[in-house]
């Protein structure tokens, strides 16, 4: 019997052609998508501009040793900060550096000038990538110049501490290897649960719920096991198609044992059907069941810790992600692929995810046994009719409102979808700022100047030492175990040397396997040795007397001055979350919008999708769109900026002026893809499975500069993209719609585009009817 239902399952896929594009098109595209997004290791092309205000050959020298910086270009050489700060603001340049007057001068004489380098730290990632390329330029060039450190040499008193980085689990610090290693399987997570759903909501729509349950033998494991058996098959296979990617294409090594991470894998392939399979037999509606799967897997990335670590979440993100199948199967695929953890480090994470799909698959048994105790009966459903035509602009207007208020799947993804993700979306990203990650310290000196080594790493807010192991191996261990991140070790005689003035070199270890956790842990020891080293040097004298400050200068001649801008904290959700507003923004009315395609079609065939296909028509619908997803942008740009205490700096007419063309380009792109679809679910299916390769197209997470020419050309075509620079830049960065008006102008293109897109598919369905179009 479950042969039975298996083979009538497989007859339904190679028969559907949005189950195979779903389970075989979708993860294919967008693996060749995302391998691609992050093919590039090392992000370059970033702009900068140079303001030199001295203007000789010592200043000219620095900006072209800046320029010769690996990863960026001088795009300009302005002549004042404000042409700088317009040009950052425009998104001309994510950085600037300034030279001041008389700087040739003050560098020869000794007297330590202060330039300053301005960082657009709203766009995190190139942000920090520039001004790290800036940083270590202006050091080399402040050394090959500057007399005070050539003459120094080894007479320079100081603490003689030198701090040695080795980086843990990703040496060669591989974007692949950390964000793509997470990104795959949280693609193939969110295909897991809406397949699923899928394929048990077509019972209640378009299959026989009935004849499902009497193949099966009346069985529900039976019944479950074998409808969701080729699925498992397919997804697995996928699973192998991520390795083979990350492996051969990519060159990202695997650590770990294969075959506890390909067990876990299965949890999460079974963990998530019984998701799917949840949401369809509560809901017992097919479109909305997809949408109750979406919240739950859409945002999941944020919640499973890879680009906010969980340890800065606060307690309901924690609580919520640590039920979510894909937080601990990450955990696992991280300790055992980077890692290369023993088993008994993965031991904790493991059980747990086989508690969870334990969990699921007893809810969902319970729940299929109470709707079998009832004889598997079906929902009422309205019967279908052919909706009136309503000509002109005004007639479609009224009726689109109609139907979204009479449609709850439409309603909930117009109205209530915006609504909640504007409270649970952001949730991950509220601690905003990484504080107190715990390290581990081996003292094998035992020193006086080893306990000051580790008051000084206590005091920095960054980190927090949680451990004074006896050895590395158990330092080691902690870092295995996530009960540390980074290791600082004292070796023996440090103090000695010191004192002799010798160099003592002091070991640091960071794990790199989540980046942010390495950069901010990294960046506390580092610190809190130089604030020792600094404190060393006074020798009790006052830090700005003139032995100190000679000292200083002899060991860093310039002064370099940063200036963060627009997010002066490096918030994290300052970061990521105005960027998430626009795009859930286009996704929700991207599927709301194609959605009504297919509610016309299945209520009045191809006499309603007609109907809706005039250009008045599109039109109306189009402004309709418009009007109910106004409250939505005000709930994101401008209430929900202050709830949270993110920037808002700019203009709320500029805002105005960029949503006009945005929520028009997204629904007369969405009112295209309707005119494609049978079924009001497609659009849901596709638009969700796409979601997270759209994240990550879009410039945010990942820099534009460092995609593909052609893919960075074709992201173009999405209005997400040109509405999240053009948003983000008028509201969190104050720039005026002049200085945005290549987006402006790229969404009233894209407007033009998708209308005709719009009326070029209606025409050529109606030559087409006659002969029996063909949708999906």
């Amino acid at each position: 019997m479950m042969r039975a239902v298996a083979a009538r399952e497989v007859r339904w896929i190679l028969g559907d052609p949005v189950a195979r594009f779903l389970l075989f098109g979708v993860p294919v595209i967008a693996f060749a998508v995302l391998g691609f997004t992050f093919s590039s290791a090392v992000v370059r092309g970033l702009d900068v501009v140079a303001v030199d205000m001295d203007n000789t050959a010592t200043s000219r020298l620095f900006i072209q040793t800046v320029a010769a910086a690996p990863g960026i270009t001088i795009a300009e050489r302005g002549n004042d900060l404000g042409a700088a700060a317009s040009a950052i603001r425009a998104g001309h340049a994510i950085a600037a550096i300034f030279l001041p007057p008389e700087f040739a001068k003050d560098l020869l004489a000794g007297r330590a000038p202060r330039p300053v380098l301005f960082i657009n730290t709203q766009f995190f990632t190139p942000g920090n990538n520039a001004g790290k390329s800036i940083r270590d330029a202006m050091s080399a060039a402040s050394e090959a110049v500057s007399p005070a450190s050539r003459v120094a040499g080894e007479r320079a008193p100081g603490a003689g501490l030198v701090p040695e980085e080795y980086v843990l689990a990703n040496p060669a610090l591989n974007y692949a290897q950390f964000l793509l290693r997470a990104v795959l399987p949280t693609v193939l997570h969110v295909v897991i649960a809406i397949s699923a759903g899928y394929a048990v909501g077509s019972e209640f729509r378009r299959r026989s719920m009935r004849e499902w349950w009497d193949l099966s033998g009346r069985n529900i494991a039976t019944a479950l096991v074998g409808k969701l058996l080729p699925y498992y098959v397919v997804l697995m296979l996928m699973f192998v198609l991520m390795v083979g990617i990350l492996d051969v294409w990519l060159g990202v090594s695997f650590r770990g044992n294969a075959v506890l991470t390909a067990v876990a894998a299965t949890l999460l392939i079974i963990a998530y059907q019984m998701i799917g399979c949840l949401m369809q037999l509560l809901a017992r509606n097919m479109a909305v069941g997809l949408s109750l799967t979406g919240i739950i897997v859409s945002p999941a990335f944020g919640f499973a810790g890879v680009g906010f670590p969980v340890l800065a979440m606060q307690d309901f993100p924690r609580a919520w992600g640590a039920i979510l199948p894909l937080r601990w199967y990450i955990q696992i695929l991280f300790d055992q692929a980077t890692r290369g953890a023993a088993l008994y480090f993965t031991a904790e994470p493991f059980a747990i995810l086989c508690g969870i799909t334990l969990v699921l698959a007893s809810l969902v048994w319970l729940r299929f046994r109470s709707l079998a105790r009832h004889g598997v009966t079906l929902p009422e459903e309205a019967e279908p009719m052919i909706e009136p035509a309503t000509p002109g602009v005004a007639g479609t207007f009224v009726a689109e409102w109609r139907r979204v208020l009479a449609d709850r799947a439409v309603f909930s993804l117009f109205v209530l979808a915006p609504v909640l993700y504007a409270f649970f979306y952001p949730q991950p990203y509220l601690g905003q700022i990484v504080r107190k990650i715990p390290i581990a310290v081996v003292d094998q000196d035992r020193s006086e100047l080893g306990r000051a080594l580790i008051q000084a790493l206590e005091a920095h807010d960054n980190i927090s030492v949680v451990l004074r192991a006896s050895s590395y191996r158990e330092a080691q261990d902690a870092i295995l175990s996530r009960r540390a991140f980074a290791i600082m070790g004292i070796p023996p005689d440090t103090e000695k040397n010191v004192l002799k003035g010798v160099t003592a070199r002091l070991p640091v270890y960071a794990d790199s396997t989540y980046f942010i956790l390495f950069n901010r842990s990294l960046q506390g020891i580092l610190e809190s040795v130089q604030a020792y080293a600094t404190d060393a040097l006074a020798h009790g004298a006052r830090t700005e007397g003139a032995g100190v400050q000679a000292v200083t200068r002899a060991r860093e001649p310039v002064e370099l001055v940063q200036v963060p801008l627009f997010n002066p904290t490096a918030s994290y959700a300052s970061y990521v979350v105005p960027a998430a507003f626009v795009l859930i923004l286009h996704q929700t009315l991207l599927m709301g919008a194609a959605m009504l395609g297919g509610v016309a079609f299945e209520r009045g065939g191809l006499t309603a999708r007609h109907a809706r296909a005039s250009a008045w028509a599109i039109l109306g619908q189009g402004l309709t769109h418009w009007t109910l997803y106004v409250p939505a942008m005000l709930l994101y740009f401008v209430v929900m900026p202050r709830v949270y205490g993110f920037s808002t700096l700019g203009s709320f007419w500029a805002l105005a002026a960029l949503s006009v063309p945005f929520i028009l380009a997204t629904s007369f792109l969405g009112q295209a893809l309707g005119l494609l679809f049978r079924h009001r679910e497609t659009a849901v299916l596709i638009v969700l499975a796409s979601s997270l390769p759209q994240f990550f197209l879009v410039g945010v997470s990942w820099p534009a500069e460092a995609l593909p020419g052609l893919l960075r050309q074709a992201r173009e075509l999405l209005p997400s993209v040109n509405a999240i620079d053009g948003i983000v830049r008028v509201n969190q960065m104050g720039a005026s719609l002049f200085e945005v008006r290549p987006d402006w102008l790229r969404l009233w293109v894209l407007t033009l585009l998708y209308f005709a897109a719009a009326m070029a598919i209606s025409q050529l369905r109606a030559v087409r009817a006659p002969v029996g179009a063909r949708a999906v």
